[in-house]
């Protein structure tokens, strides 16, 4: 009974003291950031002189126009780069899910992107954008067309589309190696029944896929809500608070208005919002599985 015991205590045993530093490393700096969102603190202060105002700096956020129009711009930042992203990455994985030469030095072009500092692709694509110089503009007037004033009037989507050039690639090997490592079996049945190359595709490719897929875009979203260094570089979240988005909003909270428990606050709403996207994708996620189990298993029945 007792060796029973020791025998199902041993991997605990063993995974006591990185479980204790992940909970040191991970528990004390969020019930940190909870304890100082109840304060009125500022950086002049040690958190032990702030004044406890409890729910106060949440209250007054929830009414805060430009709290809300960063959560705003931060929805639509996001929504729009990962629906861009995931369709041309995993487009481009069914495209190039095939024996081509030269396919490795292609998939190497394409993360480049990935490789590159933040703040480089924000200075890269400020340059491309610039109203005179940058080659945008420059191609518009060659072809005799109008000037567009990218990160003025249409400073959100520009900055969309640097984003999207990113991490585009991201999308692309994920997707890509979950293509690879389907079972050739279900496809080759799929071909024998007479499915074509698109019904292969939406019934059988995508929907096997679909577990690895909402756990790359859940990883692009939760990434697409903290993004900071390259709208930073690029507009520095103008003109006005188009390009705004949270991660910003916390910054220049803390550090331009020098109010930290209301930067506090405002990292617990995110926090809270990517909780939740999170705990939905992953409910998601499992319908997904239960859905390419069967799948698999009604293939192999009919094989």
């Amino acid at each position: 009974m007792n060796r029973h015991f020791a025998n199902r205590m041993t991997p605990y045993l063993f995974m006591a003291p990185a479980a204790f530093i992940m909970a040191i490393a991970l528990i004390y700096p969020l019930g940190y950031m909870m304890y100082g969102s109840l304060l009125d603190w500022n950086p002049s202060q040690s958190i032990s002189e702030a004044e406890y105002v409890g729910l106060k700096n949440y209250v007054t956020l929830f009414y805060d126009p430009f709290f809300r129009k960063s959560f705003s711009v931060t929805l639509t930042f996001a929504f729009f780069v990962v629906v861009f992203e995931m369709a041309i990455g995993v487009g481009l994985a069914l495209l190039l899910d095939r024996n081509i030469r030269g396919m490795s030095v292609l998939r190497t072009l394409f993360i480049l992107p990935m490789m590159i500092a933040p703040v480089v692709v924000g200075l890269m694509w400020r340059y491309m954008y610039h109203p005179t110089v940058g080659i945008f503009n420059r191609t518009l007037d060659n072809l005799g067309l109008e000037k567009v004033d990218w990160l003025g009037q249409h400073a959100l989507m520009s900055v969309i589309i640097a984003d999207i050039w990113q991490w585009t690639p991201f999308i692309f090997i994920l997707s890509l190696a979950a293509l690879q490592s389907l079972p050739q079996s279900a496809i080759e049945a799929a071909r024998i029944d007479g499915a074509t190359g698109w019904q292969q595709i939406w019934f059988i490719k995508l929907p096997m896929m679909m577990p690895i897929l909402i756990v790359t875009a859940l990883l692009r979203l939760i990434d697409a809500f903290k993004v900071l260094e390259v709208i930073l570089v690029m507009t520095e979240g103008g003109p006005g608070q188009s390009t705004e988005i949270l991660a910003m909003r916390i910054s220049r909270t803390a550090s331009e208005f020098r109010e930290l428990g209301v930067a506090a606050a405002m990292s617990n709403y995110l926090l809270l919002m990517l909780m939740i996207l999170t705990l939905s994708m992953f409910a998601f996620t499992r319908l997904q599985e239960r859905r390419s189990a069967r799948l698999a298993a009604a293939i192999q029945e009919d094989e």
